[in-house]
């Protein structure tokens, strides 16, 4: 007789073969049973305060362990994440969203169980349209082929899958799960020799090629061999605003983050002016063209994503992203002796002027001396993400923020997701004091947890992004006391800072204090800004009020 198990054990089990350690979420009626399967597995449960930060805490862990996975009930908790998820398909984050339900059998005659909208079928009819497969796993026989399924399209797409279990269904038998052995991309080899054939032939004729590499460097794990062709070729490389940190950032071929008009002019420069342009694994989006400031001659490109290779007007199907590189590497066309461009020059030592206000721009020139290769930074959208954006981050990897989808609130719950995958690493944490009110409740899981973020308000009293395209009444918020936050929760440290010399002070008590997170509460002048913020404000401020995309 062949091997049994229950559903939802087979769940756990794959979820566990597949490298998961951990499950986010928060419980309801329709999801105990699982849960319960979940406390006496392996997995690790950790509870949020809400199903938002428990999907910006999964999708945090996704982008470092590879797979991420959020557990809530029906409709409530299901919608409540939706707008993490939402975000995690547009930035490919590989995560499995698992809501319990109502049971197959208590829907018979259509009683009007709680939690409903519409019809049994509405949560997963709106998960369709934000991941890559949405299913009711609702028979027992069928599950395991349903499950299977999800999660290979989960980690083949790098993007979310979604895993509807109702509650009778849970403990059902069905068959017991094998090995785990996924299926990878297939790449048509002819396609791929023509490809590299073809790309090879541009960059051996060009004066001046340069790499842009993007987030599908992180997200399919290609860091390695994107740092091998970058050594063979001698090329210059740059990173989107998304793909920030793809390589170590103190490597000598690296010029900066590219994002049009918002970055810096070398490398805008370098860049734009490159006679054969390599880019890779890169959204071509809004943000990290600088809000269409960019200008890029797609007659000079050769653009490889996970999906395809286009090289000028010629588009090649079935070439895997991580092959194209490789087989860049093996036979590169020759090795540059000029760059296009040159780094930044580092920064002078920090020296604080003690009695000096704060303001944006020294603030991130000392703390781009503070961090180091025990800490992750973690950006909120903004002025936090536009100020972190020339910061040298030590080592590639080690920087994250949702540069694209950019909604608020991802930061300080992405801090106990990151930190719960990698304990070794300590989250800084820039955010705003717009996106903290958002969710900056999920101080209270990172205590209950143990960790110790350091978590960096930037309190400009409202919306500074938003000042800066179009500036009005509805920009402003209630100012909090961020810094008293640890007294409400009985754990970690909070302080005020509004001059350089208290911000010194309070980054020598971080170094030289452990246990719990640390708050420090840095007063910024409303109107007081990044350069990349600026930068970019001068452009599309006209655009807000014309209403024009381009």
């Amino acid at each position: 007789m062949p091997r049994q198990t229950e559903v939802g054990q087979y769940l756990i089990k794959r979820l566990t073969q597949m490298g998961l350690g951990h499950v986010f979420g928060v419980p309801g009626d329709y999801v105990l049973r699982f849960y319960d399967m979940l406390v006496a597995s392996p997995l690790g449960l950790v509870c949020t305060c809400t199903e938002a930060g428990a999907g910006f805490a999964a999708d945090a862990y996704a982008r470092i362990n590879g797979l991420g996975a959020v557990c809530v009930t029906y409709c409530v908790g299901g919608f409540n994440t939706l707008n993490a998820v939402a975000g995690a398909y547009a930035e490919r984050s590989p995560l499995v969203v698992i809501s319990g339900a109502p049971g197959v059998q208590e829907r018979i005659g259509s009683p009007l169980l709680h939690h409903r909208v519409r019809d049994y079928r509405t949560q997963q009819s709106v998960f369709e349209k934000v991941t890559c497969m949405a299913v009711a796993v609702d028979n027992p026989q069928t599950a395991p082929a349903q499950i299977d399924e999800a999660l290979a399209a989960c980690v083949r797409h790098k993007r979310p899958v979604y895993l509807e279990l109702p509650r009778d269904i849970v403990a059902q038998p069905c068959a017991a799960p094998g090995p785990w052995r996924p299926k990878g991309p297939t790449t048509d080899p002819d396609a791929l020799a023509e490809s590299i054939d073809e790309a090879n032939a541009l960059l051996a004729r060009a004066k001046r090629p340069a790499i842009l590499a993007g987030v599908e460097i992180h997200r399919f794990g290609l860091q390695r061999e994107l740092e091998r062709l970058v050594e063979r070729t001698g090329y210059s490389i740059a990173a989107t605003l998304l793909g920030k940190s793809v390589i170590a950032e103190q490597h000598p071929q690296y010029l900066g983050v590219y994002a049009g008009r918002m970055g810096r002019g070398g490398v805008r420069k370098a860049i734009e002016t490159s006679d054969c342009l390599l880019i890779l694994g890169a959204f071509m989006s809004d943000i990290n063209l600088g809000i269409g400031s960019a200008h890029l001659d797609v007659s000079k490109v050769i653009y490889a994503t996970s999906e395809r290779v286009a090289i000028q007007r010629h588009h090649y199907e079935n070439v895997g992203l991580k092959t194209f590189i490789e087989g860049l590497a093996a036979r590169p066309s020759r090795r540059s002796k000029t760059h296009p461009g040159k780094p930044a020059p580092p920064p002078k030592p920090f020296r604080p002027k003690p009695s000096e206000p704060i303001t944006v721009r020294r603030f991130f020139l000392r703390m781009n001396e503070f961090i180091d290769d025990d800490t992750v930074v973690i950006c909120d959208p903004g002025d936090s993400l536009f100020g972190a954006m020339d910061m040298t981050v030590h080592r590639r990897t080690e920087f994250m923020s949702p540069a694209y989808y950019t909604s608020m609130g991802f930061a300080v719950p992405a801090a106990l997701g990151a930190q719960v995958r990698n304990p070794r690493l300590r989250p800084i944490v820039f955010v705003g004091d717009g996106a903290f009110q958002m969710t900056g409740q999920e101080l209270s899981s990172i205590v209950r947890y143990g960790l110790d973020p350091i978590i960096l308000v930037l309190n400009n009293k409202g919306y500074t992004t938003e000042r800066f395209i179009n500036d009005g009444p509805y920009n402003d918020i209630w100012e909090w006391r961020y810094d008293l936050w640890p007294q409400l929760l009985q754990a970690g440290w909070g302080v005020e800072v509004r001059t350089e010399g208290e911000l010194e002070a309070a980054l020598e008590h971080i170094h030289r204090r452990t246990g719990g997170p640390a708050i420090v509460n840095v007063h910024l002048d409303p109107y007081d800004c990044s350069e990349a913020l600026k930068r970019l404000g001068s452009f599309i401020a006209p655009l807000a009020h014309s209403g024009a995309t381009q």
